[in-house]
């Protein structure tokens, strides 16, 4: 495969002599890139901190003179991001003298809640994406950046990560042998970043009784070596409306797709039901999870909220079906 070069693309026309500028360049595309993932998945974080985020994450808390080493940066860049991400509550600073290059940076909770999302989520399907477009590459150094620049041109990285498919993952209906993995499944997600309540602990022992026998159904995503791996209910309630509840992912198991395949699926039995009033209820805190469910068509809605939102203490986001 050979790039073509632009015939007004300066930095391109003079080959090595501005490699430098063309390299920042293709950096700056990248980075924007990344930084609109995160932002879609509801993190306003920027992809030039998450180096330092990974260095803590793998080697505990480290002085900024350490953190700078093992990125290969100078220490003026690191404080200045480091500084930053104090300000947003990322990263902990301590220290024991006024020298502020021997602070100890620790990752604070919102951190480690960042990082164990990001690696679950967001990374892999970065390094998929960006190891299909490197994979495309040959020639020179210079033909493989404008073949890179002119892969970028034609979709950009978050666009290939939007459109990467889910892995061979199947979806199936409940039956009772699975009320365990029901149970399981929520229980892990809740816990992790809620309280269980009472609701949530009836409807979960109960899963026939109180959702498949009424007129509900509950689908699971099945994967070949992991088992089932999530789950999603669909609850009828009063009026003929129904609610899209218990959807929930094992942690080992994310970033693989599933969720969005569970929620397509349900949403398909929605329809096939002739369903009229499609709900959810969720927190803010989920911010990932909330834009997954603006990006397959739901809205929004205080008047859910109004009607259907007082079952739970953890509800203030309720959404509307609305194609």
């Amino acid at each position: 495969m050979t790039g073509t070069v632009p015939p007004d693309d300066i930095l391109a026309h003079y080959g090595p002599l501005f490699l430098g500028s063309r390299l920042k360049r293709l950096a700056e595309r990248l980075q924007g890139d990344c930084g609109r993932i995160f932002g879609a998945a509801g993190h306003d974080v920027q992809p030039s901190q998450f180096p330092v985020l990974a260095a803590l994450d793998l080697h505990g808390a480290m002085t900024v003179n350490r953190i700078a080493d093992a990125l290969g940066l100078s220490q003026p860049a690191v404080t200045r991001t480091i500084n930053a991400m104090v300000r947003q509550n990322l990263v902990e600073a301590s220290s024991d003298g006024p020298d502020r290059r021997h602070r100890h940076i620790r990752m604070s909770a919102k951190g480690r809640a960042l990082m164990a999302e990001s690696k679950a989520h967001l990374w892999p399907a970065v390094s998929v994406a960006v190891a299909a477009m490197a994979n495309q590459m040959s020639g020179s150094f210079l033909d493989q950046i404008s073949q890179l620049e002119a892969q970028l041109e034609e979709q950009n990285l978050q666009e290939r990560v939007a459109a990467q498919p889910a892995p061979d993952i199947e979806v199936i209906e409940f039956d009772d042998s699975l009320a365990g993995d029901f149970y399981r499944i929520n229980a892990e997600w809740i816990e992790s970043m809620y309280q269980m309540e009472a609701a949530d602990r009836e409807t979960l022992e109960n899963p026939r009784s109180k959702i498949v026998d009424p007129g509900g159904a509950i689908l699971f995503a099945r994967a070949p070596g992991l088992g089932v791996i999530g789950t999603v209910a669909l609850r009828k309630h009063h009026g003929g409306a129904y609610e899209i509840t218990k959807m929930g992912m094992l942690e080992l198991a994310r970033g693989r797709g599933a969720g969005k395949l569970l929620l397509r699926a349900i949403i398909a039995r929605a329809k096939a039901m002739n369903v009229t009033t499609l709900f959810l209820l969720t927190n803010r805190k989920s911010q990932t999870a909330i834009h997954l469910y603006e990006t397959h068509g739901f809205a929004h809605d205080a008047e859910i909220m109004a009607e259907f939102g007082c079952g739970y203490e953890r509800c203030d986001v309720a959404m509307r079906y609305v194609g």
